[in-house]
């Protein structure tokens, strides 16, 4: 992760890096107090912005996208790839797309009707990028999720999957568990 998300007076997504063979991708290059707090753990990692090679947006929102363009990437959302000038639609077979070996998207309406959640196979076990949860404790209703009934099958899918860590929308990490909100 590179930087926690929060959401109350202020507000900033979580933004996660994710490396898988010649994959570098960033997801949710959203609103953050400071550019560095994308950047510099970036550099932390040995990466500049022009070795990533695929950002990735859970939904449309700002607080997801704003800093896209500190990267010379592909960009992916529930509908496409775009590069350059390339728009190259999206094919999920089963609700979900491969970018490596390792990292895929799943098609999970539920925030938002577009909303799309990465995962990523780790040595560790199912990490799941996803804007399902803001927090480990949900909100259990999401104020912007126009369909609670897509929401809540979209949760179940993802738990259905037995992830080791889900990275919320708006906070850090958490292992699921009994009390993660559907």
């Amino acid at each position: 992760m590179l930087t926690a998300g929060y959401a109350g007076d202020r507000v900033a997504g979580t933004v996660v890096a994710v490396r898988d063979g010649d994959l570098v991708a960033v997801i949710d290059p959203g609103m953050v107090a400071s550019r560095s707090r994308i950047l510099d753990p970036l550099h932390r990692l040995g990466l500049s912005p022009d070795e990533v090679t695929d950002v990735v947006f859970s939904h449309h929102h700002p607080d997801h996208t704003v800093n896209a363009a500190l990267f010379p990437a592909r960009v992916h959302d529930f509908q496409a790839t775009y590069q350059d000038d390339e728009w190259i639609e999206r094919e999920f077979a089963g609700g979900v797309e491969r970018l490596s070996d390792s990292v895929r998207l799943l098609l999970t309406p539920g925030h938002t009707p577009q909303d799309i959640s990465t995962l990523v196979d780790t040595a560790d076990g199912l990490v799941v990028c996803t804007h399902l949860w803001w927090t480990q404790d949900g909100p259990a209703e999401d104020p912007f999720a126009p369909d609670r009934e897509t929401l809540r099958a979209s949760r179940q899918a993802v738990l259905d999957l037995q992830p080791a860590l889900i990275i919320p929308g708006h906070g850090p990490a958490f292992a699921p568990d009994r009390r993660t909100p559907l």
